[in-house]
């Protein structure tokens, strides 16, 4: 049986002509950008601003550097004053944050601990990045024996175990905030190096530093204008995460008596002072070093997390 086709409803099925209207032509807007222009760094900088938890790390570590400028100087008490009518008493409306044993207030010396934490550690990541970038740079734009050579040094030197040499040279220099940094950064340089080293590998071959070499461009310009500029990403990430390390060893030197010496404080030598009496039930004199070094060190590695994304070129949209 054959099917019957149903009659179409001519009425429906006209359409008016003046729904449909072409858009007119602009060559004007033919090249306009939909999209904003952004730089690499301002690109980097939308993206974390999108990580929340680096944020919150990075506004942290803003207030502990203003706090630590400021501190010492709102408080009515210098970092070595001694009441001796006041010791251990607990937080209160005239010390906030408790007192010591000597009766000195531990609010002015937290803050002048957060001064000595930040110096020892924003001190040392800097001269690793003097020393890293130069001593990796070099080994890996030369490349051959000279890089060969280069690396087994930094070898040797990373087969020494980090907090035993540190210690033996506090050991020998004797306790100060100079031996401290030296201690520090005599082999805390080796981790830069080494990524600068892999960046420069990589990057020396590119298109624009074979240009730049076939116009004689001496040595030197080239690792400061062609190959720094492109591995900045990763020597950023390696500083935010050398900070907290520094700031950890000096906290540990200090604690063993090694670093900061009365009656200038470190947050270390505050914990350290503080341990026997923690059972006794004092317990502000621990928690607040405690709590800021434990603070500190997550606001760094967070920020540290978030930059390595931000600065991924990899993420880039």
């Amino acid at each position: 049986m054959a099917l019957r086709k149903p009659q179409e409803n001519q009425e429906n099925s006209a359409i008016p002509d003046d729904w449909f209207v072409p858009l007119q032509k602009d060559d004007s807007e033919a090249e306009a950008v939909v999209r904003p222009s952004l730089s690499y760094w301002q690109d980097a900088w939308r993206r974390l601003l999108k990580n929340k938890l680096a944020m919150l790390g990075l506004f942290f570590l803003i207030f502990l550097g203003i706090m630590a400028i400021i501190g010492p100087i709102i408080s009515p008490y210098t970092v070595g004053h001694q009441v001796l009518e006041d010791q251990n008493t607990p937080p209160s409306a005239k010390h906030w944050f408790g007192t010591d044993e000597l009766g000195r207030d531990v609010f002015t010396r937290t803050w002048y601990g957060a001064r000595i934490s930040l110096f020892v550690g924003i001190a040392a990541a800097m001269i690793d990045f003097l020393i890293g970038v130069l001593y990796g740079g070099i080994a890996g734009y030369k490349g051959g024996r000279t890089d060969h050579y280069m690396m087994r040094v930094i070898e040797v030197l990373y087969g020494l175990p980090y907090l035993l040499v540190v210690i033996l040279i506090s050991v020998v220099m004797g306790p100060s905030l100079a031996t401290i940094i030296f201690a520090l950064t005599i082999t805390g340089w080796i981790g830069m190096a080494r990524i600068v080293r892999g960046q420069v590998l990589q990057i020396k071959n590119y298109e624009f530093v074979l240009a730049s070499k076939t116009f004689g461009t001496k040595t030197g310009r080239i690792i400061r204008k062609n190959l720094l500029p492109n591995t900045m990403g990763p020597i950023i990430v390696q500083m935010t995460l050398t900070v907290p390390s520094a700031i950890f060893a000096e906290a540990f030197l200090s604690f063993l008596g090694l670093g900061i010496q009365p009656p200038l404080a470190s947050w270390g030598s505050m914990a350290s002072d503080a341990l026997p009496v923690i059972l006794s039930g004092d317990w502000w004199r621990l928690f607040f070093p405690a709590f800021f070094i434990s603070l500190t060190m997550f606001s760094f590695n967070v920020l540290g997390d978030g930059l390595q994304d931000a600065l991924d070129p990899k993420l880039r949209r």
